[in-house]
C-alpha cells in the first residue's frame, strides 16, 4: 500500500464512529479519549480493545466472507475465554460499517497477535483508565503529522 492510501486510511479511522454495545444500549469510543464507562462497568478489566475480522488490511471483500471470519474470530474468543462484547466502526456518513468485537483483559501482545492473525491494519487498544490509541500496522508515512494517538507498529 503506498503512503498517501495508508494516510487517507489513517485519517478515516481517526475520524470514525467507534460504538460498543451492552444490554441493547450503544456506546461511544473516543480515540485520544478515556472510557471511564467501561472502568465502571468492568472493574476488573485491566484493559479493553476493539478488534474485528473485516475487510483484511481495509480492502472490501464480499460480506458472506467477512461474516464467516468474524465467527472464526468470536470461536476464537470464546475458546480463550475472552471478555468480549458486540462492537463497530462505522464512516461519520455512513458509507462504510465494520462490525467487530470489544475485547476486556487481553495483553495487548496477544491483542496485536490476533489483529495480525485476521489482517488488520487498524485497531484500537488502551489500558485501564487510559486513553483509546489507533493502532495501525504499518510504518508512519512520510508526513503523516496527526499521530498524537497513533502508535504505529512496523
Amino acid at each position: 500500500m503506498d503512503a498517501q492510501a495508508l494516510a487517507r486510511l489513517a485519517h478515516a479511522y481517526l475520524d470514525a464512529e467507534y460504538r460498543w454495545g451492552l444490554d441493547g444500549d450503544w456506546h461511544d469510543v473516543r480515540i485520544g479519549l478515556p472510557m471511564p464507562a467501561l472502568d465502571l462497568a468492568y472493574p476488573a478489566a485491566a484493559s479493553f480493545g476493539l478488534l474485528s475480522a473485516w475487510d483484511p488490511d481495509s480492502v472490501p471483500r464480499e460480506e458472506a466472507v467477512n461474516r464467516e471470519q468474524d465467527a472464526v474470530l468470536q470461536d476464537t474468543l470464546l475458546a480463550g475465554g475472552t471478555p468480549h462484547l458486540p462492537a463497530f466502526a462505522s464512516a461519520v456518513n455512513r458509507s462504510w460499517r465494520e462490525p467487530g468485537w470489544l475485547v476486556m483483559d487481553m495483553a495487548v501482545n496477544e491483542f496485536d497477535a490476533l489483529a495480525r492473525r485476521f489482517e488488520q491494519l487498524g485497531t484500537l487498544w488502551w489500558p485501564r483508565g487510559g486513553v483509546v490509541r489507533l493502532r495501525m500496522y504499518a510504518a508512519r508515512p512520510v508526513g503523516f503529522e496527526r499521530d498524537e494517538a497513533v502508535d504505529w507498529l512496523e
